[in-house]
């Protein structure tokens, strides 16, 4: 609970969650360059609109995450103050529940409960507001390379491939086996199997896709 420590960087199923919501993204970008003009110009525009949109989705994910750690080392700091200024032992074991995650909040007797607040105790003051650390800066920057890279082998094959529809289908390809991989990690992080969310994150994708063939994106 001490305010100088925000929760871990790159946590796995938020991460994987941004990666699939990049994925697919960038899918209803060059899902359209089936039904666009089949010129390289047309190609070269419908890909820097895709890798654009990414950009700005990795920065403002990045943000987000920064206003998460914060969000965290304040309220860990106000549970803290609270904790220390209740003289009732048991108040003060529902303000450290209140920070726990409830099924391990729900099977701490009294006197481990008791344990910990006798160490919350010894901690020092918290120091004024919250605050960044280069932990912080250095995960904000970890998600952004995250989300943007892992959307570039969707991108990749119509900038080495000169043919748009063998481009296309490559790419495809590779959303495919991205998405089912990312989807499969998924479901490991949330106790489904992995077979199934992942052909299930395979067939969201291509329902997306089609969606924006139908409308004639």
């Amino acid at each position: 609970m001490n305010n100088g420590f925000s929760k871990r960087v790159l946590d796995p199923h938020e991460r994987i969650s941004e990666v699939l919501f990049g994925l697919i993204m960038v899918l209803t970008f060059t899902g359209s360059i089936s039904v666009a003009e089949t010129n390289r110009e047309s190609v070269r525009g419908i890909l820097i609109a895709a890798l654009g949109c990414n950009v700005a989705w990795g920065i403002i994910d990045a943000v987000l995450y920064l206003l998460g750690c914060l969000a965290e080392k304040g309220r860990n700091t106000a549970v803290l103050r609270a904790m220390r200024a209740s003289a009732d032992s048991q108040k003060a074991h529902r303000f450290i529940s209140s920070a726990l995650p409830p099924l391990i909040a729900s099977v701490l007797q009294h006197a481990e409960m008791e344990t910990i607040r006798q160490r919350l105790l010894q901690l020092p003051e918290p120091d004024g507001a919250a605050r960044l650390s280069g932990r912080d800066w250095i995960g904000a920057l970890g998600v952004f390379l995250l989300v943007f890279f892992a959307t570039l082998p969707v991108a990749l094959p119509f900038v080495i491939i000169h043919h748009h529809v063998w481009a296309m289908r490559t790419s495809n390809g590779v959303a495919i086996v991205m998405l089912f991989l990312a989807g499969a990690a998924y479901g490991r992080c949330i106790g489904r199997s992995p077979w199934i969310i992942g052909l299930v994150m395979v067939l969201l994708g291509a329902g997306l896709v089609g969606i924006t063939m139908a409308l004639g994106g």
